[in-house]
């Protein structure tokens, strides 16, 4: 039986213009933060799943397993994370205010208010001492909406709780524009997110 390997990743078009974030983040960011970062975590993912794919067939006969899967897991998290992180924002002016539907009724009953949520979101996006994401995933178990940061692309992970909501708090994702002020870049964020796209990762779950 010929041993088909595993597939590769592709690097999906933006869901808007390299500009359409503005001013909140700025053209030359978006450019350099998915033709080169993005971009590279999806290349070097399909590279790395080259040498996995030949370890598989046995056409690699030395190899470091364990080394291949770690790069594999980050950069596939690479790409994974800033996909959602693309999709999760809107243009300027069609983004940020208050969800609406059930992830607003869940955020309140669970937050008390969206006030409330998005003042620990915060918190939680400038505590993160590193590289990393700040988030709000789904916990099927408990019908949880939880908070959660992840240092750099594979640490702090719990199993089974798709994203409904990312901040990408890496310096690329803001240091051109914003240098050292990440607590800035973290509050002008507000003003792009794109809740239709939450809400429809949060109804796929429910």
């Amino acid at each position: 039986m010929e041993i088909e390997g595993l597939h590769k990743y592709e690097l999906r078009p933006l869901p808007y213009s390299m500009d359409a974030l503005e001013p909140y983040i700025s053209k030359d960011i978006v450019d350099v933060h998915y033709n080169g970062h993005h971009k590279g975590y999806v290349n070097t993912a399909n590279t790395l799943m080259d040498r996995l794919n030949g370890i598989i067939k046995g056409d690699v006969t030395s190899y470091d397993l364990h080394g291949v899967l770690r790069a594999i897991t980050f950069n596939i998290n690479g790409a994974k994370l800033h996909e959602a992180y693309w999709n999760n924002m809107a243009p300027s002016g069609k983004g940020g205010g208050t969800p609406g539907g059930k992830l607003a009724d869940l955020i309140n009953k669970q937050y008390g208010s969206f006030d409330r949520f998005k003042k620990l979101f915060t918190e939680a996006a400038n505590s993160n001492p590193g590289t990393g994401w700040a988030l709000l995933v789904y916990d099927r178990e408990n019908s949880n909406l939880q908070i959660l940061t992840i240092e750099n692309h594979f640490m702090n992970h719990i199993a089974e709780m798709p994203t409904i909501l990312i901040l990408d708090e890496f310096e690329h994702a803001y240091y051109l524009q914003y240098k050292n002020k990440r607590a800035d870049y973290v509050a002008n964020w507000w003003n792009l997110v794109n809740w239709d796209d939450a809400e429809k990762r949060l109804e796929k779950e429910l």
